[in-house]
């Protein structure tokens, strides 16, 4: 594909995912979320003393608001980004309920007053994720500039749905691959030799880097019984 024919692609396959997500149910909107916490909490523990980026939650998105006011309990901060100009990276601002915010755009809101922050993690939203990792996004690129443009890279953890996943977003040269990827049915590990796979038995108990070791809680597994999109 050409890059033109590639965001077109990604444009029509981005409608038709957020339209679906649009159509989920409150009643399965909030068991996925209830999945997603439980994973986030068992295979990160070390959430709970980090600088946590998080996104206000769009168009059903996971709402990550629930699992933070545990973290926040237990010694974690949190962040939102804000859009300081078109095409340039994201700052992140602290965040806890009682700040005041603003609304940015799509009416997504932003604190304007509180401490820029550096996250050691990000809870990034998709549209969509891949075989190898890459993330489909909303078309402006603001989480891989910031990625890229961060003199530290905090962890990326991008927050999905199983439906979401596609086999290529036909990643270009300024896409930026995140580290793990969290759904209903468990936890994903980018490794750059073979792409995402999902953590279960098998894999944490023969595969895993030391990085990915030091990171994941090693009793960790996910649903096994789940849908199966990746090895």
């Amino acid at each position: 594909m050409t890059p033109q024919e590639v965001q077109t692609w990604r444009k029509t396959l981005r409608h038709e995912i957020i339209e679906r997500r649009v159509a989920l149910p409150r009643s399965t909107l909030e068991e996925y979320r209830r999945r997603i916490d439980a994973h986030l909490q068992q295979a990160f523990p070390d959430l709970a003393r980090q600088v946590i980026g998080f996104c206000w939650p769009y168009k059903n998105e996971y709402d990550a608001r629930h699992l933070l006011a545990v973290l926040r309990r237990r010694g974690a901060t949190t962040a939102l980004p804000v859009i300081t100009a078109p095409k340039s990276p994201l700052v992140f601002r602290e965040w806890h309920p009682g700040v005041t915010l603003k609304a940015g755009p799509l009416g997504i809101p932003f604190p304007t007053e509180t401490p820029e922050v550096q996250p050691d993690s990000v809870l990034v939203p998709v549209v969509g994720f891949d075989a190898a990792g890459y993330r489909l996004g909303y078309g402006g690129g603001y989480f891989d500039r910031t990625l890229a443009a961060m003199a530290y890279r905090p962890r990326a953890i991008a927050l999905a749905y199983e439906f979401m996943f596609v086999e290529t977003i036909h990643p270009q040269p300024y896409d930026i691959p995140v580290d793990y990827v969290v759904t209903e049915r468990g936890v994903y590990v980018r490794r750059a030799d073979d792409g995402l796979r999902f953590i279960d038995r098998e894999t944490q108990g023969y595969s895993s880097p030391p990085c990915y070791a030091a990171e994941i809680a090693p009793d960790y597994f996910g649903d096994v019984q789940g849908p199966k999109r990746l090895p």
